[in-house]
């Protein structure tokens, strides 16, 4: 039971994630996620059998050192963006703000449990929530493509260096899967233990536990 409902956070939190993309989208003139019925919170919709169900079961069930996974991606046309350069940059820092923003909604469930009379159980659950968002969060915000936080530094580069930095980025992107496993496989062997204590710190600031 406990594996099923950690594995049903990290689904929905996934999804929680690419909802948010969608919606900064069709906040800045982008009706492409929208118009695809991609800014509904049912998973089915958004559920990608191999990156939201068969590797995160089997990373939790491997009890692999790192839990990840990811939904279908929210499409969007950039060319329909309002506020030019930033407008990239303000999508994908969406999805990792969505989910700090749940982490910190849940975090201050549990500060607040005892005057508000919330069970053992789920205050437990509480903790799950918080601490795989702030993964998902932090992981996603990783200036390492084809991860959002490569989108959200792209903006801040100063003119031909951000054209060729967004041709890096989309480079990684075509390589599809590969390029995914591959920034994983350097993340692991690089920046894993740094990370993953900036997760546990972050979880014990928010939740006091």
């Amino acid at each position: 039971m406990f594996e099923l409902i950690t594995i049903a956070i990290l689904i929905l939190s996934i999804v929680f994630h690419e909802v948010a993309h969608g919606y900064a989208a069709n906040w800045l003139g982008d009706p492409t996620a929208r118009l695809a019925g991609r800014l509904t919170p049912n998973p089915v919709v958004h559920i990608d059998p191999l990156g939201s169900v068969i590797i995160p079961a089997f990373l939790f069930l491997s009890h692999a050192p790192f839990l990840f996974g990811w939904a279908k991606p929210v499409p969007y046309n950039p060319y329909n963006l309002r506020n030019g350069r930033w407008s990239e940059s303000i999508v994908a820092a969406a999805g990792p703000l969505a989910n700090l923003f749940l982490a910190l909604v849940f975090a201050l469930l549990i500060r607040f449990a005892v005057p508000l009379h919330l069970s053992g159980p789920f205050i437990e659950m509480s903790s799950y929530i918080v601490f795989i968002n702030v993964l998902l969060g932090l992981f996603n915000a990783i200036p390492l493509p084809p991860l959002d936080g490569s989108k959200i530094i792209a903006a801040f580069f100063p003119g031909s260096l951000e054209y060729r930095y967004r041709a890096l980025v989309g480079a990684v992107e075509r390589i599809g899967l590969l390029g995914l496993f591959l920034m994983v496989f350097i993340f692991m062997q690089v920046l894993w233990q740094p990370f993953s204590a900036l997760v546990t710190v972050v979880f014990r600031v928010l939740t006091g536990l």
